[in-house]
């Protein structure tokens, strides 16, 4: 199996990326997440890859991030998700923000997405809260969220929908504001109501 690939793009257009692997060319499909961070025709680039062989075909998915790789894997074993539909939610959210979907139960968000129905966003919520819960995504050591978005999952964990925690976050503080100055306004504001 193809786990990555090094090379310099041959040629370049959504969702799809030529690479020149010493005289090999491959074609690697990519969600729009990774195609807007590719380099120029002409450069090298060095792409993670997810390898399906099917009976008449071998796909190369291709991701900027081990953290999208993993994601778009962890997409695949949800029932009626395949690589196509796992490349159109990786193309229409970030995977943070795809994991605060989750997080917050938001089927209405995950609708949102070309080609996610009720009934996989209803799916993606059961099957993925679940690998969020159990198996968090690896690849980069956890890095520090910004205070804005730390504050954000806090109230996301105490109950509040998304839209109201962006509300209370918006009347909580300024730049500069740490998270727990953040969470300690946005939540006097709520009692205040």
């Amino acid at each position: 199996m193809i786990g990555s690939l090094s090379g310099v793009i041959a040629e370049k257009e959504p969702p799809r990326v030529l690479i020149d692997c010493q005289g090999v060319g491959y074609d690697v499909e990519v969600p729009m997440s990774t195609y807007l961070t590719l380099p120029a025709v002409g450069s090298s680039v060095r792409l993670r890859i997810h390898h399906v062989l099917r009976e008449d075909a071998s796909l190369l998915f291709g991701f900027a991030t081990a953290e999208e790789r993993e994601l778009f894997r962890a997409l695949l074993k949800v029932n009626g998700v395949g690589p196509k539909v796992a490349l159109a939610i990786l193309s229409g959210v970030s995977a943070n923000e795809f994991r605060l979907a989750i997080a917050a139960e938001d089927a209405a968000a995950l609708t949102r997405i070309p080609g996610v129905g009720r009934k996989t966003a209803d799916r993606l919520l059961v099957e993925m809260r679940d690998h969020f819960r159990d198996a968090p995504l690896s690849g980069a050591a956890p890095r520090a969220l910004p205070p804005r978005e730390e504050a954000l999952h806090a109230l996301l964990a105490l109950g509040y929908r998304p839209q109201e925690a962006q509300k209370m976050l918006e009347k909580a503080g300024g730049e500069g504001a740490t998270t727990e100055e953040l969470i300690r306004g946005a939540l006097q504001g709520a009692a205040s109501k």
